[in-house]
C-alpha cells in the first residue's frame, strides 16, 4: 500500500520572478567543463563568467541590496577555464575552484559589497592533467575530492597532502559524490561502470557494474544517508534518463525514468531533507522536479517547469536560506546566457502562519563533524542538525566551531619556495601550524602517490603516521562534568561582568573564591568538601569594600586570598580552617602603591609571599607580602596590559599589552623588558603563558579581523615574531589557557564559551597538535584548574577543573582514553613538581636565589606501570568495511552461520562429559 501513500510534496509548485526579480549583467557562454558552472551559499553566488582567456568567476550576493538590484563583480581565479567549483558545507565564504591549469584554489572571499581578494589563500597541485570536479567532504572540515581526466583524489588542505589517490579509470572520469555521511566516494565513468570506492580502506573499488548504457555524459549523487545512488545518463537509444541504484548491488537499477531525447546533459540537483530531485538539461529551457521514495515507484514527477530561456548551469540554494514563511521547501538558481534565474518552489499551505514543521525537518548544521585528520583515522561522526524554525535557526556563519578553515586564515598550501612549476600561491604567508607539518606530497611529487597507492589500514600504524604528519596521543581527550552529587547548585547573585582580564573565579584544592554582585565587593567562600544545593538564606562571604578587578589563591597556602580592588589597593584575606563561619570584614594585610585600577594579580611560582599585580597606570609591581610592602617597579607599557605570567622557573616576567607588543622582564636585574616582539592585534584583549618548559610562550588573542587564533613564541627570539599560529573561531570572549607541564596539553575556553578547546603543544613543527574539544549545552563563565594530585591517575585523568555556570560549579575531569586501565599509564604521568611548596622565600628571590620544585610519582604502589605490563597475544582485527559490502549467496551465508555455531558449540565428534562418569555395567542390567 505504500504506492497509494499520499506525500506532502505532490503539489509542490516552481514559481518564476518576474524580470525585475532575476540577476542581471551575467556572460556565461558554452562551456565544455563537466561542472554545473554555478554554486550557491546561504550569502553568495558564484558562477562561470566568458571572458577570453577564461579563468574568470562571476560573484554576486545571494539577495538583493536595499535597492532592490545585485551588483555583479568578476575575479580573475586561474590562468584557465574553471571547471568546477564548490562552497564549503561549513563556512559561506570558503569557495574551492579547479582549473584546466591543473590546479585547485581555495579562496577565503568577502561578504557581498566588498572588495573580493585578488589571491587564493590555498592553492593545491594534484598533478594528473586537467582538473574537472571538486568537491568539499560532507561531515569533515578541509577535506576535498578532487578529480582529473581519469582519477580521484582525497586531499586535505590543511596539510596540502593526497590521503588516497583512487584506482585510475580506465576512460573520462565523469562524476564524483560523497554518501552523506561522508564515509564512501561514488563515480561514473564513460566506459559506463559505476564505482564505490572506501578510500580509507582501499584504492580499489569496493562494488563496481556496468550500469549506464551509453558512454554520453552521466552524472552520478548519493541519495540522502542511504545505500542508494541516482545517476543521470543516456540509454542506448540516446534517450536521457535517471536511474536509481542500490550501491550494494550495481547490477540492475531500482527505478528509472526517461526524459526523451536531447543532447543536452542531465544536471541533477538532490534535497535529501525533502526527498526532491531537480533535473534540467545544459541548453534546456525545461527544469523538472521529481520526488525520490525508498519504495516504488522510486521517482515519481512533482512538476514540470518551461523557462524563458536555456540552462546553462544550475544551483540549489542551501536549506538555512530559504523561506520558510512562505514554505518555500527548495530554491533552484538557473544560469542563462545573460541571467540567474531564482526558481522557487512552494509548497500550497496558508503561508505566514504557524512553522509548518512537517515540510522542514531539522538540516545539516554548517559545524563541521571532525576534522580531515580524524576522518582519516576512521571517524564517522554525522553534523549536528539544526532546526529551520524563524526563531531557533542560527545565523549564516562565516566560521565554523570545528577547524574548518577559519575565517581570514585557510589551511595551509604550500610556499613559495615549496611550490612547483606553474603553481602559484598566495601571496600573504600562512600562519596555521600545518604549514610546518610533514613536508608537503602530491602525487605528481611523490613515488608512492603517483603510482595510485597509499598505505592500507592493514599495514603499519607507523606507515600511516609518517603519511599523516605528527598526531597527538591525547588526541580522544574526554572532558566529563563529573556526578552532580560534587556540583554546588542554587548558586545566587554571582558577578558574572568581572573585567577581561580576571577569570571569573579561582580555586585550589580545598575551596573555591566567586565574586557577588551584591555592593560592597563581597566573595563568596565554598568549601570543596562539602558541596550540594545551597540554602536560599544569605551565606557568609568576604566584604572586600570595593568590586573585585581580580582575585587568586596564594599556592603555598590554602586560606589566603589575594583580591585585586578597584580602589588600586591589594587586600590579603585569611580564611580560617573549615572555611567561612561569620562574614570576614577586616584583610590580613592592604597593599598600597598603583595609582590606578589594577588589571590582574599572579602570585610567584616558586618564591613563598611574592605577588606580582599590573594596572592602569601602566606599572607592573612586585610585593613582598610578608614586608607588605613593594620591592619592585617594571616599565615599559603603552597601553593597557592584558596579560602576565611568571616562567616556570620564576626568574622572568612576560607580559602582553594592547599596544600589540609581547614583552619579556628579568625583574631582578632591570625595571625595563629585556625583550619585546609584535603581539596579537587589536583591542580585543590576550592571555599569555610558559611552555615547552619555558622554551616558549603560548598566546591567545585575537588577529586583525577579530578572530580568535593562537601564537607560539620563542622565549629566546620574541623580536622575530611567532614561530608558528593556529585560528579558531569567532567570539567575543579571550581565551583564558591552562597548560599542565607534564603532559604539555594545553587547555583553553573563555567567559561565555560553550567549547573548550585542548592542543598538546609541541617544541618542534607543527607546534600545535588539535585535541577533542568538550562542548556543553550551556555556556559557562569560566574554568578553574585544580593540583595534580587531585587527578583520578586510576581513570587515567590528565587534569581537574571546577566549571562555572551562571547558577551551578561543577568539577570537570579531562581523560585519556586508555585499555588497560588496571595499569599505571606511567608514559603520561611523570613525576610531577610539588608546585604548592615554596621553594624559597621572597627575600632569597630578591637577593638572586633560585630554586626548583622537587617532584613526586602519582603511582599508587598497588598499580603495575603500564611499561612493564605483560605483553598479550594479538586481537583479531575487524574487517575492513569492503568485506561487509561484498555481495555473498545464500549458501554462503548458510556455511557462514553454520560454522559460527559450531565454534560456538564445539566439536561434535569430542566425548560428552557424562560419559567418562562412573556407573552400572551394561551386563549388570541383563538380571
Amino acid at each position: 500500500m505504500n504506492r497509494f501513500k499520499t506525500s506532502k510534496f505532490k503539489n509542490t509548485t516552481p514559481k518564476i520572478p518576474k524580470k525585475d526579480g532575476w540577476i542581471s549583467n551575467v556572460r556565461a557562454g558554452s562551456f565544455t567543463s563537466l561542472g554545473n558552472h554555478i554554486k550557491a551559499s546561504c550569502r553568495l553566488v558564484a558562477f562561470n563568467t566568458e571572458q577570453a582567456g577564461g579563468g574568470m568567476l562571476g560573484l554576486v550576493s545571494l539577495e538583493a541590496g536595499s535597492d532592490g538590484k545585485w551588483a555583479v563583480s568578476q575575479v580573475p581565479c586561474h590562468a584557465d577555464q574553471v571547471t568546477d567549483l564548490d562552497f564549503s558545507p561549513f563556512d559561506d565564504l570558503v569557495l574551492a575552484t579547479c582549473s584546466a591549469d591543473e590546479t585547485v584554489k581555495l579562496w577565503r572571499l568577502c561578504e557581498p559589497g566588498e572588495e573580493q581578494p585578488s589571491s587564493a589563500e590555498v592553492t593545491l597541485c594534484p598533478g594528473q592533467g586537467r582538473l574537472e570536479t571538486v568537491l568539499f567532504h560532507p561531515t569533515s572540515s578541509g577535506l576535498l575530492a578532487v578529480g582529473s581526466s581519469q582519477t580521484a583524489q582525497v586531499w586535505d588542505s590543511s596539510r596540502d597532502t593526497a590521503l588516497a589517490a583512487l584506482e585510475q579509470h580506465p576512460d573520462q572520469l565523469q562524476g564524483v559524490t560523497w554518501k552523506q555521511d561522508g564515509s564512501l566516494l561514488a563515480t561514473c565513468c564513460k566506459d559506463k561502470k559505476l564505482r564505490v570506492f572506501d578510500p580509507r580502506a582501499q584504492l580499489t573499488p569496493v562494488q563496481s557494474a556496468v550500469g549506464l548504457q551509453n558512454n554520453k555524459d552521466s552524472r552520478i549523487l548519493w541519495v540522502k544517508d542511504s545505500d542508494h545512488i541516482l545517476t543521470t545518463g543516456f540509454s542506448q537509444m540516446r534517450e536521457r534518463e535517471v536511474k536509481l541504484w542500490d550501491s550494494r548491488k550495481l547490477g540492475s537499477s531500482l527505478g528509472s525514468v526517461s526524459l526523451g531525447t536531447s543532447n543536452g546533459t542531465l544536471m541533477p540537483l538532490f534535497d535529501p531533507d525533502s526527498g526532491l530531485l531537480v533535473v534540467s538539461g545544459k541548453g534546456d529551457s525545461v527544469i523538472d522536479c521529481f520526488e525520490v521514495t525508498d519504495t516504488e515507484p522510486f521517482l515519481s514527477q512533482v512538476s514540470h517547469c518551461l523557462t524563458e530561456a536555456a540552462s546553462r548551469g544550475i544551483a540549489m540554494v542551501p536549506k538555512l536560506a530559504l523561506d520558510v514563511s512562505s514554505c518555500e521547501v527548495l530554491r533552484v538558481l538557473q544560469l542563462t546566457d545573460s541571467f540567474i534565474v531564482p526558481v522557487s518552489y512552494h509548497v500550497p499551505r496558508k503561508a505566514g502562519q504557524d512553522f509548518h514543521a512537517d515540510l522542514y525537518p531539522d538540516t545539516v548544521g554548517q559545524t563541521a563533524a571532525m576534522t580531515a585528520e580524524e576522518w582519516w583515522q576512521g571517524g564517522n561522526k554525522q553534523v549536528q542538525r539544526v532546526s529551520l524554525h524563524p526563531d531557533k535557526r542560527p545565523k549564516p556563519s562565516t566560521q565554523p566551531a570545528n577547524p574548518e578553515p577559519a575565517k581570514g586564515k585557510l589551511p595551509s598550501g604550500r610556499s613559495k619556495e615549496e611550490a612547483p612549476a606553474g603553481c602559484s600561491t598566495s601571496s600573504s604567508p600562512m600562519t596555521t601550524p600545518s604549514s610546518s607539518a610533514a613536508p608537503s606530497r602530491s602525487p605528481s611529487s611523490t613515488s608512492g602517490l603517483s603510482s595510485g597507492f597509499l598505505p592500507s589500514p592493514s599495514q603499519s600504524a607507523r606507515a600511516i603516521q609518517n603519511m599523516l604528519g605528527p598526531s597527538s596521543k591525547f588526541r580522544h581527550i574526554q572532558g566529563n562534568v563529573l556526578h552532580r552529587d560534587t556540583h554546588f547548585t542554587n548558586l545566587r547573585g554571582l558577578n558574572l561582568t568581572t573585567p577581561g582580564e580576571c577569570d571569573g573565579f579561582c580555586a585550589n584544592a580545598q575551596r573555591v573564591a566567586v565574586p557577588l554582585s551584591v555592593a560592597g565587593g563581597q566573595i563568596a567562600v565554598f568549601e570543596l568538601s562539602q558541596p550540594g544545593k545551597l540554602p536560599d538564606t544569605a551565606l557568609p562571604s568576604i566584604q572586600n569594600t570595593v568590586a573585585v578587578a581580580d582575585l587568586c589563591w596564594d599556592p603555598f597556602d590554602n586560606h589566603r586570598l589575594a583580591v585585586a580592588g578597584e580602589d588600586a589597593k591589594i587586600r590579603l584575606w585569611q580564611v580560617p580552617k573549615g572555611g567561612l563561619t561569620e562574614t570576614l570584614t577586616e584583610p590580613e594585610c592592604v597593599l598600597q602603591g598603583h595609582t590606578e585600577k589594577i588589571y590582574s594579580i599572579k602570585f610567584h611560582p616558586l618564591a613563598s609571599g611574592l605577588l606580582a599585580s599590573s594596572s592602569y597606570d601602566l606599572t607592573v609591581r612586585l610585593w613582598d607580602l610578608d614586608a607588605g610592602e613593594e620591592v619592585k617597579l617594571l616599565r615599559g607599557h603603552q597601553d593597557q596590559i592584558f596579560g602576565m605570567a611568571w616562567s616556570p622557573d620564576g626568574q622572568f616576567l612576560a607580559t602582553v599589552c594592547k599596544d600589540g607588543k609581547v614583552r619579556i622582564y628579568n625583574p631582578r636585574k632591570s625595571a625595563e623588558p629585556t625583550q619585546e616582539g609584535p603581539g596579537p592585534e587589536g583591542p580585543r584583549g590576550a592571555r599569555v603563558v610558559w611552555v615547552c618548559e619555558g622554551q616558549y610562550l603560548l598566546v591567545s588573542g585575537f588577529d586583525s579581523r577579530s578572530e580568535r587564533q593562537l601564537y607560539l613564541y620563542s622565549a629566546q627570539s620574541l623580536a622575530s615574531g611567532p614561530v608558528a599560529t593556529f585560528p579558531l573561531d569567532v567570539s567575543p570572549s579571550t581565551l583564558i589557557p591552562f597548560y599542565d607541564p607534564d603532559t604539555s596539553v594545553a587547555i583553553l575556553t573563555g567567559k561565555g564559551d560553550t567549547r573548550v578547546y585542548t592542543f598538546e603543544i609541541l617544541a618542534e613543527p607543527p607546534h600545535f597538535l588539535e585535541c577533542s574539544c568538550f562542548n556543553s549545552s550551556e555556556p559557562h563563565k569560566g574554568l578553574s584548574f585544580l593540583p595534580k594530585t587531585e587527578c583520578e591517575v586510576r581513570d587515567v585523568e590528565i587534569a581537574r577543573a571546577l566549571r562555572l555556570s551562571k547558577t551551578t560549579i561543577e568539577p570537570m575531569a579531562f581523560r585519556v582514553p586508555r585499555v588497560k586501565k588496571e595499569f599505571f599509564q606511567d608514559d603520561i604521568y611523570p613525576d610531577t613538581a610539588v608546585w604548592w611548596e615554596p621553594a624559597l622565600t621572597a627575600s632569597a628571590w630578591l637577593s638572586g636565589s633560585n630554586g626548583r620544585h622537587r617532584k613526586i610519582s602519582l603511582q599508587p604502589k598497588d598499580m603495575t606501570p603500564v611499561s612493564e605490563a605483560p605483553k598479550e597475544a594479538p586481537v583479531r582485527k575487524y574487517m575492513p568495511s569492503s568485506y561487509y559490502l561484498e555481495e555473498k549467496t545464500d549458501e554462503q551465508k548458510k556455511d557462514e552461520l553454520l560454522s559460527a555455531m559450531v565454534a560456538k558449540l564445539g566439536n561434535r565428534e569430542d566425548p560428552l562429559p557424562q560419559e567418562s562418569f562412573q556407573g552400572v555395567d551394561d551386563d549388570e542390567w541383563d538380571d
